[in-house]
């Protein structure tokens, strides 16, 4: 089963079951619910989601689970243009993906696809997107990344980001130019320094992190995470335990305390 779409629609899934291999003897539940909002300004929503759900435990196994959030730029419908492309890309070239195929290696052959897709559906118009993705199979998760869309993991009352933000005032802070504290006011916050559909060729972040039962991944555009902090995130989470209104709560949230952009989360 796989899904892409905008909008404000709320999916719920699962829970359904997929092999855990530290627990030999049993299987693990995965519960998701995902949310896409306009925000209180935009007139158009260019955030993009998509996941990959199994259907039996065998192919949860072999393929395992697949969730992804992209957040389009350009304008004019491009951005929502580059986002689906991206989120599509991502989405179908999972689920088509060999038996048992190494994540790592999968997600960024897919980001690389979805970004020669996204520049042929541009043809220099423009446009572009971020992505996040991360996969799931028995106890790793696996993101892959390009621009500033998040990917947290919240862990009893912390929310740690397991991606770092692609953008002019970070790439600054990795070379000695700014602090800390100086990234997080600095007008290049905002400014990607990497993107799909900008360039020929992308260089994609990929991660491999261990989960256990109780965790919960959060991926997110930069409308949820720009308004919330990750303690607000983790509260919310960590007190919310039915993931669909931890979804809403998150996004009516993020749209109470700014809403100037699009909010998408992924519980």
């Amino acid at each position: 089963m796989f899904e892409v779409y905008r909008g404000q629609r709320l999916t719920r899934g699962g829970p359904i079951l997929a092999a855990h291999r530290p627990f030999e003897d049993s299987m693990l539940e995965i519960d998701f619910a995902e949310l896409s909002d306009v925000g209180r300004v935009r007139a158009e929503n260019e955030d993009c989601l998509g996941h990959v759900a199994p259907d039996t435990p065998e192919q949860a196994r072999s393929h395992g689970w697949l969730f992804a959030v992209a957040d389009g730029v350009g304008g004019h419908e491009k951005g929502e243009v580059a986002s689906r492309t991206a989120i599509e890309t991502v989405v179908e070239g999972f689920r088509e993906a060999s038996r048992g195929e190494q994540l790592s290696g999968l997600l960024e052959k897919l980001v690389r696809r979805a970004n020669t897709r996204v520049l042929d559906a541009g043809m220099n118009s423009g446009m572009a997107t971020t992505l996040v993705a991360c996969a799931l199979r028995y106890d790793r998760a696996v993101v892959a990344h390009i621009g500033d869309s998040r990917c947290y993991l919240v862990r009893g009352k912390a929310a740690t980001p397991l991606t770092r933000d692609h953008t002019l005032a970070n790439e600054h802070a990795r070379l000695g130019l700014l602090s800390a504290d100086e990234v997080a006011e600095a007008e290049t916050r905002h400014i990607l320094s990497r993107s799909l559909g900008s360039e020929l060729s992308v260089s994609v972040e990929v991660s491999d992190h261990q989960v256990f039962p109780g965790d919960t991944l959060l991926l997110c555009s930069d409308g949820l995470h720009g308004a919330l902090s990750a303690e607000e995130i983790a509260r919310v989470v960590s007190e919310t335990a039915d993931v669909e209104l931890a979804a809403r709560r998150l996004v009516a949230l993020a749209n109470e305390k700014d809403g100037s952009d699009n909010v998408t989360a992924q519980v």
